[in-house]
């Protein structure tokens, strides 16, 4: 089946749908790398612009086009959807823009600089002259980008802005082996024609590599020495930071709830979650074991871990097997296309991640299993995590909305984290309802699986609201969930300088169950578990709040 175009349809545009293309090029201009967004012609050989005057004039924008949304008129219902998408999509840009991460964020393997550049551009499948051309482009343009982002670091120190020193020498040492090795250099590996190798490879070696040791060297000589010490990781210790921490739980949650309620959520979840751990925990391991004690066993048990990346990978695929014949009974509408899986080594990345297909169809919807260190990492989380990645999670959801061919393409690829990472959460625990888990150990990794996201809401705010150093950080996810070493750093330090976004999960689930039961409640009888799943499923990313309107609506209808 051919993917779905991003073209926009061939007659004159209503006035909301003009808008939601006005958003698009928006969001797109942003970050032309974000996996979403791949094959929209606007981001053909564009890379975001760091530079502040142009985060400015494009924060302005955005926020004028969101004020906009609330006056267009709407012919209808799913125009009403699709305004409350515009202004919700525009507002995000703006706020995100507002609280200049840029000038701070140095490591993260997906909002650094280096996170876009080393993380995201090797990913690019270009089709076509246009694209293969439109790749050149952006390799011309690393050395402009990296400048612009050494600068707006720069302006950070000046105004109190700091990065936190040890995450700065987190990427200078990753740099240093990127640049130690020019023959395995990643942004090799993109695909292109053969007449497009050599000015590749020219681009790669004079501009690219020697702008990134550029870069390398204002991390080195002006960054990390004045760094925050790791006592004071938080927003909350920067100039304006928990006025700007309060802006990015709303842009990743899509609620009003504040800081101090999402904190105490997560506390509440987690007593919760430690009955459900002592009951599962006996049926696995025989005995009375209290929560803290099937904690522990999780994460020292050295039988529990995986012997092999390749043993990893196939447990993977075999529960991702099972959830695809067993997907019909709970979902109408399922992906014409099967979800691919990888293993993929990379120092600093959550466990597993799923990468949407490309629109255009050069590259399918694939879920990327983390095999670095494996034999440190907890088998028990696999079948969770490849239900949460793959079936009937973030696959499902997202290779749906590419299908999707009556809704302007904002409303198909626009990233609205509370509603994707809310799905992938929910989906987790559907699987338990559809008898996925292969028996009480897997279901062991499932309590892990909400243990970990109830302790983001805690964690989270706890560094960037209430101050926390990163050893407590550390220490409470030692406590509370059954992460490996390894993983609970990786974890600490995205949540540093990703702030906000480790909100977005729990948020979402708790909001799609209390949707679903509301609604089943409402319907009784009527009630159909696979129409619920395909009008969640059938509008594309939602804010959590518009959501609700359209389940409202639809049990309002029955």
């Amino acid at each position: 089946m051919t993917a779905p175009t991003l073209a926009t349809p061939a007659h004159t545009p209503t006035p909301v749908a003009a808008l939601a293309e006005e958003a698009v090029g928006i969001i797109v201009a942003e970050d032309p790398l974000d996996d979403a967004f791949e094959g929209c012609p606007e981001g053909v050989g564009r890379l975001g612009d760091p530079a502040w005057e142009a985060q400015e004039a494009l924060r302005a924008r955005a926020a004028e086009v969101a004020g906009r949304a609330g006056a267009v008129p709407a012919a209808d219902a799913a125009e009403e959807v699709t305004r409350a998408v515009v202004a919700q999509q525009a507002r995000a840009v703006a706020d995100r823009l507002s609280v200049r991460l840029v000038e701070h964020t140095v490591a993260d393997y997906q909002t650094s600089p280096i996170g876009r550049l080393l993380g995201s551009l090797p990913e690019v499948r270009p089709t076509g002259p246009e694209q293969e051309a439109g790749h050149l482009e952006r390799l011309a343009a690393v050395p402009a980008y990296l400048a612009a982002a050494a600068e707006r670091h720069r302006a950070g120190l000046g105004a109190g802005r700091l990065p936190v020193a040890e995450r700065v020498r987190t990427a200078v040492a990753r740099l240093d082996a990127y640049l130690a090795d020019p023959a395995g250099d990643p942004l090799r590996a993109v695909p292109l024609t053969a007449r497009h190798h050599a000015e590749r490879d020219r681009l790669i070696d004079e501009q690219v590599r020697p702008a990134f040791a550029a870069y390398r060297d204002v991390l080195h000589t002006e960054l990390a020495p004045a760094g925050r010490p790791q006592e004071r990781p938080g927003l909350c210790h920067l100039p304006d930071g928990e006025e700007n921490y309060a802006t990015l739980a709303r842009v990743h949650t899509t609620t009003g709830n504040s800081p101090k309620e999402l904190h105490d959520t997560g506390v509440e979840l987690l007593a919760h979650l430690d009955e459900e751990y002592a009951r599962t925990g006996a049926q696995a391991f025989g005995g009375t074991p209290g929560a803290q004690e099937v904690r522990e066993r999780l994460r020292g048990d050295a039988r529990l871990r995986w012997g092999s990346a390749r043993e990893m990978l196939t447990a993977a695929r075999t529960a991702v097997g099972r959830a695809e014949l067993a997907a019909p009974r709970r979902f109408g509408r399922l992906p014409a296309r099967p979800c691919v899986l990888v293993g993929s080594e990379v120092p600093g990345a959550p466990q597993a991640w799923y990468m949407p297909a490309a629109p255009d169809g050069s590259r399918p919807g694939t879920y990327h299993a983390n095999t670095e260190r494996v034999t440190e990492r907890s088998r028990v989380l696999a079948e969770a995590t490849a239900f949460h990645e793959a079936v009937p999670g973030h696959h499902v959801q997202l290779s749906l909305a590419q299908e999707l061919t009556g809704l302007p393409r904002l409303r198909r690829i626009a990233w609205i984290n509370a509603y994707i990472e809310g799905w992938g959460l929910y989906a987790e625990r559907l699987a338990d309802e559809m008898g996925l888990y292969s028996g009480p150990l897997a279901r062991l990794g499932m309590l892990a699986m909400d243990s970990l996201r109830a302790a983001r809401l805690v964690v989270d705010t706890g560094l960037h609201h209430f101050g926390w150093p990163r050893e407590r950080a550390v220490a409470f996810l030692r406590e509370h969930t059954v992460l490996a070493e390894v993983e609970i750093g990786n974890e600490t330090d995205r949540y540093i300088e990703w702030p906000g976004q480790a909100l977005s999960y729990m948020t979402g689930r708790l909001e799609i169950q209390r949707l679903r039961t509301g609604a089943a409640q409402q319907l009784g009888p009527a009630f159909d578990i696979r129409a619920f799943h395909d009008l969640v499923l059938g509008q594309g990313s939602l804010p959590l709040d518009v959501l609700g309107q359209v389940v409202t609506r639809w049990a309002g209808r029955r």
